[in-house]
């Protein structure tokens, strides 16, 4: 039977298929006759054991200090990972393949994020490594790779008469859809919402790439299996049928209204005809705009931090304490904020990031705050990049007096302030809330997050410690779309988890960090996507760069 959480943990996390050009200018000359005669040599890095392993290397081409190299390095890029590279450039001298025998030229570390949320994708970076040297740049331009592109299908269901599973109510009915695959089992592919209370239901529109519905093959078997949610998890079936992507293509009509069917019920009853019918309302496909289109059009991703304050984390000054500074090892919010901070400010050009703490007691009036700046300067909240939202975070718990409640609201509405005044799709916030207790404004929080989801924004939520998480799970939005005084959020846009969740029983904590990063970015891309079709924003065109073979223009 299937459990609502499930379809979280099926869905493929955010993958693009990408190419890596690179050039480079003003390369040291080794050799004494003529100009060296340049390569580069990529690696990447592992997550676990953070050894470099050479991925590939470029043509070498002769006698120029400023190459462009043909040869291209394709990769998986994953927005919700912190995918590390090397490049070694060298001056080949001979047929060896050993680089130990040619001259270094120089090298440089960058992540591919870095390059695919530079502008127009395209990264320029100083070479080093040679102590007194200056060894030129080199260019790094990111493309997505054609084949990656998708269309995507829009279509919206509606079902009558579908059987009454609850004893005080009717059924609350949803549907799940799943793409066969070539061994005869099925994959889970889309789940919708529930609608409470019907039997009648008319489920939202949504929208899913043809190749998560039927991996290409038009003819291929769709199963929708249609549930009666309960709370606990132990979802009623009330019954499936098949249908194929070439069978949607025809739209609203006879041929898409479809009986649904229980087979141990037509098993045990004789006069069993169906459990209800499902019909296709609407069926439309479109050319999809990809995330990276979005970025490489110059979309800025701003991070906002706010991290709770409230006295049940424990005195900073214990090492029981949630905020204790332990000078071997950072606590758990420090390391949940440099786990999603080191991937997202790869995407924000000026790495400037306003960081909050709620919950306190601030001085020197002793006036409770869930809405104040980390560095005290309420003018200009900005931290420099990830270490100055750590040496913030670090100077505010030797000012302010732990305090409480736990209130949310006032963070979510101040990034929606930010977020409401820019809708052109020109940038999009992204708010890091990080917290360990029972929330108290609950009410208020669920209006501010239904008021957000019309916004460019989407907000993570980490829950540290061991205290109970169940209004959290409420606010994501996974089982049922979080609502407020009748009115349904627009968007999904809040995405939970459990600090404890993600702790490596080995101790290993740059893993714990990277799977929970890995797990709370996933749906970002997908939420921004959500948002810019929903107000119909097409990605801006990408600027122009230099044309290859000439000099780029050099930084003012």
């Amino acid at each position: 039977l299937l459990l609502m959480g499930s379809f979280k943990e099926a869905q493929s996390t955010t993958r693009f298929r990408c190419f890596l050009l690179l050039s480079c200018r003003n390369l040291l000359d080794r050799d004494t006759f003529s100009k060296s005669d340049p390569l580069v040599v990529l690696y990447t890095q592992g997550v676990e054991c953070k050894q470099w392993r050479e991925f590939g290397r470029t043509e070498v081409i002769d006698n120029t200090l400023n190459p462009d190299f043909v040869r291209k390095f394709i990769l998986d890029y994953f927005f919700e990972e912190k995918q590390n590279l090397r490049f070694d450039v060298y001056d080949i001298d001979s047929k060896s393949p050993d680089l130990a025998k040619h001259d270094f030229l120089g090298q440089v570390h960058c992540t591919l994020g870095e390059i695919v949320g530079s502008p127009a994708s395209r990264l320029e970076k100083s070479l080093g490594g040679i102590p007194g040297k200056k060894c030129g740049t080199i260019v790094l331009s990111a493309e997505e790779l054609i084949i990656c592109r998708q269309d995507c299908a829009t279509m919206q269901f509606c079902a009558n008469k579908l059987d009454k599973k609850d004893f005080f109510g009717k059924s609350d009915p949803f549907m799940v859809f799943y793409r066969s695959n070539e061994d005869g089992t099925f994959t889970i592919c889309h789940k919708t919402e529930v609608v409470k209370n019907t039997l009648n239901p008319v489920w939202q529109a949504f929208s899913i790439p043809v190749r998560a519905l039927c991996n290409g093959d038009y003819e291929r078997t769709i199963k929708a299996e249609i549930y009666d949610w309960d709370r606990d998890g132990s979802h009623d079936f009330i019954g499936e049928f098949t249908t194929s992507y070439k069978e949607l293509c025809r739209g609203q009509g006879q041929s898409n209204v479809y009986e649904v069917m229980n087979a141990k019920k037509k098993l045990k009853k004789k006069r069993y005809i169906n459990s209800g019918t499902v019909s296709l309302l609407s069926f439309s496909v479109e050319s999809e705009h990809t995330f990276l289109d979005y970025i490489k059009g110059g979309t800025q991703i701003h991070f906002t931090v706010a991290i709770d304050f409230t006295a049940s984390n424990g005195n900073p000054s214990q090492s029981t304490s949630l905020h204790y500074m332990n000078p071997y090892q950072m606590n758990a919010y420090a390391m949940a904020l440099k786990a999603v901070g080191e991937i997202i400010q790869d995407y924000d050009s000026d790495k400037m990031f306003p960081a909050l703490g709620f919950g306190a007691k601030l001085p020197p009036d002793g006036r409770v705050s869930h809405e104040f700046p980390l560095n005290g300067n309420t003018e200009n909240p900005y931290c420099n990049g990830m270490e100055g939202i750590l040496e913030a975070y670090h100077q505010s718990l030797k000012t302010v007096q732990l305090y409480g409640p736990t209130n949310f609201s006032p963070v979510v509405n101040h990034v929606a302030r930010y977020a409401a005044a820019v809708q052109d799709g020109s940038q999009y916030f992204v708010l890091l809330i990080i917290t360990d207790g029972v929330i108290s404004d609950m009410a208020q929080t669920k209006e501010a997050i239904v008021n957000a989801a019309k916004l460019p924004m989407s907000i993570i939520i980490v829950g540290v410690g061991q205290a109970e998480f169940d209004a959290m799970v409420e606010l994501d939005g996974d089982d049922i779309r979080i609502s407020s005084r009748g009115k349904m959020a627009e968007r999904d846009i809040v995405q939970f988890v459990p600090f404890r969740d993600y702790m490596d029983r080995t101790g290993n904590h740059v893993l714990s960090m990277a799977r929970l990063a890995k797990d709370v970015l996933a749906e970002i891309p997908d939420q921004l996507i959500s948002y810019m079709k929903s107000r119909a924003i097409k990605p801006s065109p990408v600027p122009p760069a230099y044309s290859t073979g000439t000099q780029p223009p050099s930084n003012p």
